[in-house]
Order: structure tokens, then C-alpha cells, then sequence
């Protein structure tokens, strides 16, 4: 995946920083901010750090720093491998420090994006058992037949270790549609494991 060109136009930016801390400084901001984005207070920091007139300047360079980032934290690029990254118009001192940046925090960083994940998983529940049947309805009543769903979910969340019983009913379109959806989901996921 390589990333545009007129990106990279934006990187010797970071030269009008006035140290290497400067620089240290936009990155961990960028990572901190990886879900939110970064709120004013922090743009205008960044803005004067990089001696910016026109804000418009700053989110082209952002976009490159947290496309970097992405790649060498998400992608497990090696830590010989970050220098690769860069393509030869890059000036070589840029290139230098924001590989030595990059491979200060990456372990750091990826240990951020494990415990995310673990966060994660730990919190949703799963499908421990599914049944279903047609709705018993009234003559009166039944215009269209109605499945009934049961599910039954296991919550292992750490604090609390329970199931969890879920019920609804289903019409036949409903049904087709989430039966199709379905279908085009197992057939995506065929075809990634082939």
C-alpha cells in the first residue's frame, strides 16, 4: 500500500519544529488521539511548535503522520523495515528521525492495540445456543406466520460470569432479508479463507 504522493510533500513540515521533542511530541499526540481526534487545544499546539500560518498546512501533514503510524503499528512492519516506509524524496534526516520515533514507541504502541482488542472481546457476549419455532397465533390475528428466535448468550465479562436470554419474532421478509445478508457474509468469508 504506498501513500500519495502529494502527502509526502507535507512531511518537511516537521523541519520548522524546534527539536526532535517537538516532533516526539505530535506523535504521541496523534496516538493518544488515535479514536477521537485531536481537539483544538492540541492542534494549536502543534500549529505554533511547527511555526504554521494556515491551519489548512496542518491536516495534510497529520493525515501522513497517522498514515506512518497506522502502518508501522498496525501492519507489524519490523523495525528494519520503517526506514522502507519513506520514499526517496523524503529528505534523509526527516527520515532518520521519525524512523528512530517510530521504532521507540512501536512495542509501546502495539501493546496499546493488543489490550484494545482484549478490552474489546472481553466486553461482548456470545452465542451459546440458538432454538427457534413458528409463533402460535389466533386464527384472528395470524395474517403472516412469525418465527420465534430464542438466544442464548454467555456474558464473561470479568466482574460478572452469566447467560443471558434473548427472544423476538421474525416476519418472512425480515427472515429472507437477514437470510441473504447472512448468505453473502458466509460466502465473504469463504472466499478469505480459500
Amino acid at each position: 500500500m504506498k501513500m500519495e504522493h502529494t502527502l509526502w510533500g507535507h512531511l518537511p513540515l516537521l523541519v520548522r519544529s524546534n527539536s526532535k521533542d517537538s516532533v516526539e511530541y505530535i506523535l504521541q499526540a496523534l496516538w493518544r488521539t488515535r479514536k477521537t481526534g485531536l481537539d483544538a487545544a492540541d492542534r494549536h499546539i502543534i500549529s505554533d511548535m511547527l511555526q504554521l500560518q494556515n491551519d489548512s498546512d496542518l491536516d495534510p501533514l497529520l493525515v501522513c503522520l497517522r498514515m506512518l503510524i497506522r502502518r508501522c503499528v498496525y501492519d507489524n512492519i519490523s523495525k528494519d523495515e520503517i526506514r522502507k516506509l519513506f520514499p526517496a524524496e523524503v529528505l534523509p534526516e526527516l527520515q532518520r528521525l521519525l524512523t528512530l520515533l517510530l521504532q521507540k514507541f512501536q512495542r509501546e504502541w502495539r501493546e496499546d492495540v493488543m489490550k484494545d482488542k482484549n478490552c474489546n472481546q472481553a466486553t461482548l457476549p456470545r452465542l451459546k445456543a440458538m432454538t427457534w419455532n413458528m409463533a402460535n397465533q389466533e386464527a384472528a390475528e395470524a395474517i403472516d406466520p412469525v418465527a420465534v428466535i430464542n438466544l442464548k448468550l454467555q456474558d464473561d465479562v470479568q466482574s460478572q460470569v452469566g447467560e443471558l436470554d434473548v427472544k423476538f419474532q421474525l416476519g418472512k421478509d425480515t427472515m429472507d432479508a437477514m437470510l441473504s445478508s447472512m448468505y453473502c457474509i458466509r460466502d465473504q468469508l469463504s472466499n478469505t479463507t480459500e
